[in-house]
């Protein structure tokens, strides 16, 4: 993950650093129940909330541990949703890939279309051989996302997080480098 912040651009997409003067427009999907609701956080309550986000997204940059960005539509700089790495492990060539999208852009391709560009560049540019995604098992929508993204489930992984007071199963899905080279 080099300097500076590398900039993702796909047909309708730009996907790139977030900032400060992007918390405006990341509380508006951050607070909405339905947004956060299978991403174990409660609704984002104030601007500090997205600050403490931004700062997250920071740390794992610095950390090496992960990457997020923020998707805007090209010509529209506001920040819609966010994708990227998490929990990376260099040594072992793998990463969780996490994903949130503004609900007035759901069912338009606008996840798919990021999705697919980040995991791309992990597979192209981080040398990442093995990309997860770790999906409740009522969260249907972003299960869909990810089989027509080549992932595949693997299994259940049972009270795997403890988030807002319960504990929660998780599917895990994964893709691998070579599915995506054909």
């Amino acid at each position: 993950m080099n300097n500076p912040f590398p900039v993702i651009e796909t047909k309708r997409l730009i996907l790139r650093e977030v900032t400060k003067a992007d918390a405006e427009d990341m509380l508006l999907y951050l607070s909405d129940p339905e947004v956060v609701k299978h991403m174990g956080l409660e609704p984002f309550q104030s601007i500090e909330d997205v600050y403490d986000e931004i700062a997250w997204y920071e740390s794992i940059v610095k950390n090496g541990t992960g990457i997020r960005w923020g998707i805007t539509v090209k010509d529209d700089n506001r920040v819609i949703g966010s994708c990227g790495f998490l929990n990376r492990v260099s040594k072992h060539y793998r990463s969780e890939v996490g994903f949130e999208l503004s609900k007035e852009y759901w069912g338009k391709g606008v996840a798919r279309e990021a999705l697919e560009a980040v995991v791309k560049y992990g597979f192209q540019h981080l040398e990442m051989e093995r990309i997860e995604a770790l999906i409740e098992p009522a969260n249907l929508p972003s299960q869909r996302l990810v089989e027509r993204c080549g992932f595949q489930r693997e299994g259940l992984l049972r009270h795997y997080e403890y988030t807002c007071g319960k504990f929660d199963d998780l599917y895990m899905y994964s893709v691998l480098k070579e599915v995506l080279q054909d």
